[in-house]
């Protein structure tokens, strides 16, 4: 069994012992519906203290749109000195197939900005060289739906690039599927699946470097902090990379955590010991 979790009662109980912070956005800074201001706060304070916010996520589109889409939710740009997405990291990935056909799945339009630029063909599956998922269609779908596509996708040896590797996001009061769910599929069927995104060290070697470059020397790992809601992405993915971690116990891990009522510690550092992760501590919320 693990031992409890540390108790804290916010960002700003571990602030000194940290000179940046990897923060993952859906579900710790924004539901999709409306930013957290307590999140927001926090970061805000934690960079008022001298120390560098750099946002990591898997949302399958370049920056600049998820900079754009933070703006209209109400998170200042003072809030963060840099951004990584997942859809920068699958850019080079897809970039390998220039010139060539490739079968997007995934909202038909939201996504253009991932091939700007790549010179690729989107056509039906049956000309394609490879799959690109941003995500589900629709955001009231299941993987299960795309099994007799996904049939012609194996028949045909395509492989798969998952733009976007969380399973699940919160979406205002709701959980929806996202591209790991399909990947996840995909692989279990027998599909080679690609992926860039968390909890894979590309993103977060992009990350690392940026916050270097935001605080003007060289970081220790042992001073820099992930925060995140997702165990196998987040918490994977800081194990992996070799930072502590913040978890936010109020996206998708709510209900099971009990975590806006009476969270044990037990329960939650549980749920969090196959990824290995180091935990600070772990909120509800993102809060100073």
């Amino acid at each position: 069994m693990s031992s409890p979790l540390p108790i804290i009662s916010g960002l700003s109980d571990l602030s000194g012992r940290y000179d940046a912070v990897l923060s993952d956005v859906w579900g710790v800074i924004h539901n999709g519906v409306a930013a957290f201001p307590e999140a927001v706060d926090a970061l805000r304070r934690f960079r008022q203290d001298g120390g560098r916010v750099v946002l990591i996520t898997n949302a399958p589109r370049p920056s600049q749109p998820i900079i754009d889409m933070l703006d209209r939710l109400g998170v200042p740009r003072d809030t963060y000195d840099a951004i990584v997405s997942s859809g920068d990291a699958t850019r080079s990935m897809i970039a390998k197939y220039r010139g060539r056909a490739i079968h997007h799945v995934g909202p038909p339009t939201e996504d253009d900005l991932l091939y700007e630029g790549l010179d690729v063909r989107r056509t039906g599956a049956d000309e394609a060289e490879v799959v690109v998922v941003t995500d589900l269609d629709h955001d009231d779908d299941t993987p299960e739906m795309y099994r007799s596509r996904a049939e012609l996708w194996l028949k045909r040896k395509l492989p798969m690039i998952c733009a976007n590797p969380d399973r699940v996001v919160e979406h205002g009061n709701k959980i929806i599927y996202c591209g790991g769910a399909l990947g996840d599929l995909y692989a279990a069927m027998g599909g080679i699946v690609l992926m860039a995104g968390k909890p894979y060290q590309p993103i977060y070697e992009e990350c690392f470097r940026l916050a270097e470059a935001a605080a003007g020397k060289p970081l220790e790992k042992s001073r820099v902090l992930a925060v995140g809601d997702s165990v196998r992405t987040d918490a994977t993915g800081a194990a992996q990379f070799g930072v502590d971690l913040l978890f936010i116990t109020g996206s998708i891990h709510a209900a099971e955590l009990d975590a806006f009522g009476k969270p044990d510690p037990q329960t939650i550092a549980d749920l969090l010991a196959p990824s290995r992760a180091h935990v600070a501590g772990f909120l509800p919320r993102l809060s100073w």
